[in-house]
């Protein structure tokens, strides 16, 4: 890494500061510490950006965004998180988080990420702000329906490499395996991953037996499937 670079790179730090509160910033330096931080930087090479600081820095800014996204999103699924008190993870959750935003740091798997688009089936999408956003910080666009029919008529309009779905809707406990069913009798075949409030496993194989791509209730494992779903489409 050049001096050059890490000039550029302490660039994305300050920009950071001024745009996230200190918490975050505590939760990014957890994340990005030690080993996981010398794996993100090292990775920045790899890109090809566009001329100019300004380039690195956005791209750059973005996995940062991801990382912090995701553990804001795991804390708050945790039920140790409100709007005013963010409980940031421990190292080793923190490690995980950047295991997992670094996967996307390839460049054709960034390339893939940022040409794909997901339908989001939910009929409270505002629980699941900040695993949206960590997700759209690599650059998926996100297409939100609020119920099983609205997103059957989207499918039929436009395609999507993915497409995420809660379990329990107004009126219904099973809106996810409806879903499926429906996406069966319409030939689509786009995989779908089941978000619920649950990570059990014997529900995590009824989902697959029914059709899903995956099943979780764990963020980082949703932010890896979802990227995983749109590579292999």
């Amino acid at each position: 890494m050049t001096i050059d670079d890490l000039i550029k790179l302490l660039q994305v730090f300050v920009s950071l500061a001024q745009a996230l509160s200190w918490q975050l910033l505590i939760l990014f330096v957890l994340i990005y510490f030690g080993a996981p931080l010398r794996n993100f930087v090292s990775n920045l090479g790899e890109f090809s950006f566009r001329a100019g600081a300004s380039g690195l820095e956005a791209t750059a800014k973005r996995r940062i965004e991801a990382g912090v996204l995701l553990g804001s999103a795991s804390a708050i699924k945790s039920g140790d998180a409100t709007s005013s008190s963010l409980h940031l993870p421990g190292a080793e959750e923190a490690k995980e988080i950047a295991t997992v935003v670094s996967q996307t740091l390839k460049p054709k798997v960034a390339q893939q990420l940022a040409r794909a688009s997901v339908l989001w089936v939910d009929d409270n999408p505002s629980d699941n702000a900040h695993e949206i956003r960590s997700l759209e910080a690599l650059g998926i666009v996100f297409t939100m329906s609020p119920s099983i029919q609205d997103a059957l008529e989207k499918i039929r309009l436009a395609p999507y490499d993915a497409i995420v779905s809660d379990m329990r809707q107004a009126g219904t406990s099973q809106a996810g395996y409806d879903l499926l069913e429906a996406l069966r009798r319409l030939g689509v075949n786009t995989p779908v991953i089941i978000y619920s409030s649950s990570n059990a496993l014997d529900l995590k194989a009824e989902a697959r037996q029914q059709g899903a791509f995956g099943s979780t209730g764990d963020p980082q494992e949703l932010f890896s499937l979802v990227t995983m779903a749109v590579q292999r489409r």
